[in-house]
């Protein structure tokens, strides 16, 4: 077959349909020659080998009249092979391009694939055969309608596209792990019917498994070991994964659920010096990563390379990439694994790095939901509350108070207080919804399992138990894992409850890591990142729509959806004219300052006012070991606007969530009665309750 060649545009990267045909462009500064190879349907057999022309800036191009998209292709580099200078170039490596939209065939670990052998000599095997191939794409623009939900009314679902539905009995088993089975009405039902606003899905771009796995039997099941930035993981779908992302997309638009995506802009899948070089390191190994005076890889990540966003073409590659997924696959919004490494230059961290300040100004990207896991391992790597606006953060610290709160450990109270009200003190002038609340992510102890085990069990990982946190702040509530005893379920599912009812009644936007609300354990792993089997798998055989963790998220959010304070997102000050914030001590006299360091204090009573809707609250966290007798303090609301000298009137306080209860909304003996101010009330060991002047049935059903 005979194609017209000629010179190509640098603009833009990648792989462009045009009308005469195809546009490639690909950055290779230090390379002395590069070559795209053609293949056919099959990715099999190379047909043609064509050489690009070298533009300005290190920019590569070719136009290929004829060709049309579908056609599957490759690149070769030459150039110097240097390593201690941080050369790396090796033209018997098949490299597939950076800004591949799609790929076609599978990825074969082989020592073929390294760019250096162990000898520190050139490794002269080719791997074209065990490459997948890029695949020439024509990018649409999405034009779905966004829910655009605002920070202070957003609830988080954190999901793994796979493990959600691989067990479920109501998904057809092809669908079984794809982005259409998240499409189907049985994850949107249940989702919405818990209360979440917006789901977080774990990776999502193409990744592969790193190379010390395969002969443990594992594989990478989380994703965070990119393989392309631009192209959807092909396991997550049927045929054609970027149409069948965008299906999903638009169905959970329709159904006004957001869609964020967890990105890994940190490090690739090239890993260490004998990783593979399948990509960045074939083009540029000294643009696309941080490297030291002797051609070494910097290790910020722990993952074996870092990406170097100081350098110009690195942050270009990390923005387009940002475009495509929002304006093309039309996400809504990114979380940032290890998101330091955004900001790292050679000085360290700088929240004013010019990756910050082009998404901030960046007409496309300044519209999408940004937020930080922040914290890496490099020097000065925790950076919780040094991310300007518009980002929010994975708030690590309201984790472990809580987590510790609950325990039972010491002089909690005074940060605890500081959790539940938006942690001004680390997010300072910015509002509550800048901190992003959680108990349980998919990195850790499952809801269940924070409950249920004191030690990480990580046999399964095949590391001998030396991987994951060991500082989890659990509590197995008498017995180390599985029990059967009645006594210690019942203890352990109040346990859950008490911990997803301060989660969701906390200022700050709440994360719910998908299984919390049916009891899903990993039998004690708390790194199951490459578990791809029944332990990270939800298990829905066990799940009914009545189940009593599910019916009590969906309880709470009710109940923070009714009452404006908790989507406020500012924090309550003495003097706010609207809002108030009183805490208090079990016999219902305010907190003092000595009290907050007091060690016989295991409760903690704290009031939300809003006089201007007549909205009042009293939530009651009860952590102790045995039943309390404490006072509700007085139920006053103003008579009218908040004036100085308004009469205020007492009220009747209802119980309407307790942790008691099996299940809310129905009678239970457990439930305390209706209170006025002075009656005692008997807090059972290890419990939450909440008061309001509004009774349950009319906050489930406000009058119009």
């Amino acid at each position: 077959m005979q194609w017209l060649t000629r010179n190509g545009k640098t603009d833009p990267l990648g792989a462009s349909v045009n009308a005469e045909g195809v546009n490639f462009c690909v950055f290779a500064e230090h390379a002395e020659s590069v070559s795209l190879s053609l293949y056919d349907h099959s990715g099999h057999s190379e047909v043609a080998r064509v050489p690009l022309h070298r533009g300005e800036a290190g920019l590569w191009s070719v136009q290929i009249d004829g060709l049309h998209a579908g056609q599957l292709y490759g690149y070769r580099v030459h150039g110097p092979f240097a390593p201690q200078q941080g050369q790396l170039y090796n033209a018997n490596k098949l490299l597939i391009d950076p800004y591949s939209y799609a790929l076609h065939g599978e990825f074969q670990p082989s020592v073929r694939h390294r760019a250096i052998d162990e000898q520190g000599v050139l490794c002269p095997l080719d791997n074209a055969h065990l490459m997948p191939k890029s695949k020439v794409c024509q990018a649409t623009p999405y034009t779905g309608k966004r829910p655009d939900i605002p920070w202070s009314e957003t609830v988080i679902y954190e999901c793994h596209v796979k493990g959600w539905s691989a067990r479920h009995n109501c998904i057809s088993p092809a669908k079984r792990g794809t982005f259409l089975a998240l499409a189907e009405d049985t994850f949107i039902e249940h989702v919405k019917a818990l209360g979440v606003t917006s789901v977080e899905l774990m990776p999502v771009h193409e990744f592969i498994s790193e190379p010390f796995l395969a002969p443990l039997g594992l594989s990478n099941y989380w994703g965070y070991n990119t393989l392309s930035y631009f192209a959807p993981h092909r396991d997550y779908a049927l045929d054609h994964p970027v149409q069948e992302f965008t299906e999903m997309v638009s169905k959970l638009h329709s159904e006004g659920l957001e869609v964020i995506i967890d990105v890994v802009y940190n490090h690739s899948s090239e890993g260490a010096l004998l990783g593979p070089c399948c990509h960045l390191r074939g083009f540029d190994n000294r643009a696309y990563y941080r490297l030291d005076g002797q051609g070494q890889y910097i290790n910020d990540t722990g993952c074996g390379n870092t990406l170097a966003l100081e350098h110009p073409q690195t942050l270009q590659l990390v923005l387009d990439s940002l475009r495509y997924w929002y304006q093309v696959l039309g996400v809504d919004g990114f979380r940032f694994d290890l998101a330091p490494i955004l900001g790292r230059n050679k000085r360290g961290f700088n929240a004013a790095h010019s990756f910050f300040q082009c998404l901030a100004q960046d007409p496309i990207l300044r519209r999408a939901k940004v937020i930080a896991e922040p914290w890496d391992i490099g020097p000065g790597g925790y950076q919780l509350g040094a991310f300007a606006p518009p980002w929010r953060e994975w708030n690590d610290q309201y984790r472990d108070v809580v987590r510790r709160f609950w325990r039972g450990d010491a002089d909690m109270l005074g940060l605890l207080a500081k959790r539940l009200h938006g942690s001004a003190d680390i997010f300072v002038n910015r509002p509550p919804s800048s901190s992003i609340n959680f108990i349980v992510s998919h990195d850790g102890f499952t809801l269940t399992d924070l409950v249920s085990y004191e030690h990480k069990h990580n046999q399964a990982n095949g590391e001998h138990n030396r991987d994951g946190h060991s500082a989890n702040y659990s509590c197995n509530y008498g017995v180390e894992g599985h029990s059967q005893d009645p006594q210690v379920k019942a203890r352990r599912l109040k346990a859950q409850k008490n911990l997803l009812l301060t989660l969701l009644l906390s200022k700050g936007v709440p994360m719910l890591s998908a299984g919390s609300e049916l009891g899903h354990t990993q039998g004690g792993n708390n790194n199951a990142y490459c578990q791809d089997n029944a332990i990270s798998w939800l298990a829905w055989h066990d799940y009914n729509s009545h189940h009593p963790l599910a019916s009590f998220i969906s309880e709470v959010l009710t109940l923070r959806r009714y009452f404006a304070i908790f989507t406020l997102d500012r924090h309550v000050h003495p003097d706010d004219p609207r809002f108030s914030l009183l805490w208090y001590r079990p016999d219902g006299t305010q907190m003092q300052t000595q009290d907050w360091h007091d060690a016989s204090l295991h409760t903690l009573i704290y009031t939300l006012v809003d006089n201007e809707r007549q909205q009042s609250l009293a939530i009651v966290l009860h952590r102790g070991g045995s039943e309390r007798t404490l006072r509700l303090p007085p139920l006053v609301l103003s008579s009218d606007a908040p004036e100085p000298g308004d009469e205020c009137v007492p009220g009747r306080w209802h119980c309407v969530l307790s942790s008691d209860s099996h299940t809310l909304g129905e009678s239970d003996k457990r439930t305390p009665p209706d209170l006025y101010e002075g009656d005692e009330l008997t807090l059972s060991p290890g419990s939450s309750s909440v008061f309001s002047n509004i009774p349950w049935p009319q906050i489930v059903r406000p009058s119009a």
